[in-house]
């Protein structure tokens, strides 16, 4: 070792004199000494290898405490951060999807620190079950005999092909083995759930005596997937439900519908595209509906599956079941969100998720061009802004195909290059608050469809 480094690593103060430094000392009240001391040898070991790589001591050095402050606040951010979704997906599944009205926000806070009867019978001071207040709710907004509450809509289908037919054959079209997010394939369930899969009909057509010729002693369930998240158009056939509802019946098998994003309303009164509802599959006769509690129900992430007493009963007694159940807090969240559905008069102000999805063009085109004014003179000389319409999607696999006209804030780079644009975006992905953009033909886009505070988007933009 030289003496130049030999210098240095003596400059280096030990642990103890440090965690008795009166800089020090509130760090140490507040957050506990097991904390501040990993932090502290942390320190001393990257100071210690810039001396060994380049031969001098970080800048921090000169000042322990306010860079040992730095650390610690660096370290207790929440890993989970806030952010600005203005990438013109409304559910957008790596951002979290729907966001939960105020109502089932507060319920959380109410059952967070407290004893609540998640599975106590009041009339009875017995054991009661967990998804009964919510199963009710279901049952009265769907129609359905019952309803199973599990984490979420991957978990319901695969809890409904465990307990519905282990071991047994399961019909699906091949228009309908669908892959969603996280390479979830209809498929990979099957075989999960110890079912095996048999695929009738071709890509773009079948019919119901595909079905038919497909049935024998061994089939245990008929099943339908809804594809949520891509289209087939042109030359097409597909059996609906009460064809299929019908023709287990006959047979003596239980049928089902994976519907995945589950909208609970008719979505064309709000003027926006339609999409199956479960009350509708069951009023056809389907025996089974599972679908997601956070795409368009607007609710908590959960699974949820509808339908027959006696078939609920069995996915409730299934072993699955208490793999795959949900706590306190998603359970009060769900039941908040579904009391809103009772005021259906109510539930475009009241439901975020509908509440941007049905937001009018007008309105964020009047958003975009005050932004337009504050933020001009901060970008000027490095990017051209302007106020332009544009599209938004529903998101996770929710309506693949519609868009829903809107109106976006954009950023294009005076020097034409597509890095100043990947900068830009990552400059802001930097942010206390990140903002989430698009790039898009030359420029960054801002997406105002999603956008509940102005004033503190315009404040971050221009720090």
């Amino acid at each position: 070792m030289s003496t130049e480094a030999h210098s240095l690593y003596s400059q280096l103060p030990a642990i103890d004199r440090l965690l008795r430094d009166p800089a020090i000392e509130p760090l140490l009240a507040s957050h506990g000494q097991t904390l501040i001391g990993e932090l502290l040898r942390q320190m001393q070991a990257q100071a210690r290898e810039a001396i060994k790589r380049q031969g001098c001591l970080p800048e921090w050095c000169g000042d322990w405490p306010q860079a040992l402050q730095a650390r610690l606040a660096q370290q207790q951010q929440p890993r989970l951060k806030t952010v600005f979704n203005l990438s013109g997906t409304v559910l957008h599944t790596n951002l979290g999807r729907a966001q939960l009205a105020q109502p089932a926000i507060a319920a959380i806070g109410r059952v967070m620190g407290a004893a609540v009867t998640l599975e106590y019978d009041l009339d009875g001071a017995g054991r009661g079950h967990r998804d009964r207040a919510v199963a009710d709710m279901l049952c009265q907004l769907t129609g359905a005999e019952d309803a199973c509450i599990v984490n979420n809509n991957a978990a319901a289908v695969l809890l409904m092909l465990a307990a519905v037919a282990p071991g047994k054959q399961v019909v699906v079209s091949r228009g309908e083995l669908v892959e969603i997010g996280g390479a979830f394939r209809i498929p990979d369930v099957m075989r999960q759930a110890g079912c095996q899969l048999v695929e009738v009909g071709t890509t773009n057509r079948t019919h119901l005596k595909d079905y038919q010729q497909a049935i024998t002693e061994q089939t245990g369930l008929l099943m339908k997937v809804h594809t949520s998240n891509y289209s087939v158009q042109g030359f097409t056939a597909a059996v609906d439900e009460a064809q299929l509802a019908q023709l287990g019946r006959q047979h003596g098998l239980v049928t089902a519908t994976d519907l995945g994003s589950g909208s609970l309303i008719d979505m064309t009164q709000y003027g926006l595209p339609a999409e199956p509802m479960p009350q509708r599959l069951l009023a056809d006769g389907v025996d089974l509906v599972t679908f997601s509690g956070d795409k368009l129900l607007g609710g908590p992430q959960a699974g949820i599956i509808v339908g027959k007493k006696a078939l609920i009963a069995q996915l409730q007694q299934h072993p699955l079941k208490r793999a795959l159940r949900v706590g306190k807090m998603t359970l009060a969240a769900l039941e908040a969100t579904l009391r809103l559905y009772q005021q259906p008069e109510l539930l475009a102000q009241q439901l975020p998720t509908l509440r941007m999805l049905t937001r009018p063009q007008q309105e964020m085109q009047t958003a975009a061009e005050r932004l337009l004014a504050q933020l001009s003179p901060h970008y000027a000389g490095r990017f051209a802004l302007g106020a332009e319409p544009c599209w938004s999607q529903i998101g996770s696999g929710s309506l693949p195909v519609d868009r829903l006209p809107s109106y976006a804030l954009t950023f294009a780079p005076l020097d034409g290059r597509g890095a100043t644009l990947e900068r830009l975006a990552q400059a802001w992905r930097a942010l206390p608050q990140p903002v989430i953009g698009r790039i898009n033909d030359g420029k960054l886009w801002l997406d105002l469809r999603c956008l509940t505070q102005e004033a503190a988007l315009a404040e971050a933009l221009l720090s």
